[in-house]
């Protein structure tokens, strides 16, 4: 009689999905000839994984980075976040993933000039499903924990391209995503402001946040727990 008798019948014990899966994703825009923006592409990042995507202008990033946020369609293949098939399903159904799943960082911020910090990353809690009673603590939460519980009155305007990061960085994390996606997140930072959001991502990637960041600087991709990089539609694991 081995252990296992001893103990009875076992449930079977699935393996988490990953959080991003491509499956021979591409992505061919029409034209003549028809311009391959991204080759037939696997990629797999497991939760917890902080994974950069480094490659030059025109390599392909925007086209992924598309794909990933569920902002665009592959021609051919399989996108599955958090192991949900996505690209047959409805824009409603997109919609309802990428606000529950997606975190966005973006190099231009893409704050709200005119309404406050607080204001900003409250925004964000309207469309992630955030319950009502839960939305003004949440914000607080997450500007507290990216250093900003002092500015929450301020608008955009008046703080350092490194302080409205921070509240992208916020804003994007306030709903708990699964993935924080971030495109070029220090491409508009000085040096000073760059090692503080790369800090913070550092955290977050400790606190078992999954990063995905599209980068074209070397010492910002160096920064991953694993790197990728893409050339001519092409990705490949760096190692």
């Amino acid at each position: 009689m081995t252990v296992l008798d001893l103990l009875g019948p076992q449930e079977d014990v699935q393996a988490p999905s990953p959080v991003i899966e491509l499956r021979a994703v591409e992505r061919v825009f029409d034209g003549d000839p028809p311009v391959h923006a991204l080759h037939p592409t696997d990629l797999r990042v497991e939760a917890g994984e902080y994974v950069s995507i480094i490659g030059p202008s025109g390599s392909g990033k925007s086209s992924l980075l598309n794909l990933l946020g569920l902002l665009d369609r592959p021609s051919a293949g399989e996108y599955l976040l958090d192991g949900v098939p996505t690209a047959d399903v409805g824009e409603g159904r997109r919609a309802a993933l990428r606000a529950g799943h997606i975190g966005f960082v973006f190099q231009s911020f893409h704050l709200m000039p005119h309404r406050t910090v607080l204001e900003n990353v409250l925004l964000a809690t309207l469309y992630s499903g955030v319950p009502r009673a839960e939305r003004h603590d949440r914000a607080m939460a997450a500007l507290e924990r990216v250093g900003l519980g002092h500015r929450v009155g301020f608008l955009p305007p008046v703080l350092s391209g490194g302080e409205r990061q921070r509240t992208a960085v916020a804003r994007a994390v306030v709903a708990q995503p699964r993935l924080l996606l971030a495109d070029e997140p220090t491409g508009n930072l000085d040096s000073e402001s760059t090692e503080g959001v790369l800090e913070l991502f550092d955290e977050l990637h400790a606190d078992g946040l999954t990063l995905l960041v599209i980068t074209h600087d070397v010492e910002v991709s160096a920064r991953a727990q694993r790197r990728v990089r893409i050339a001519d539609g092409r990705l490949q694991e760096v190692a």
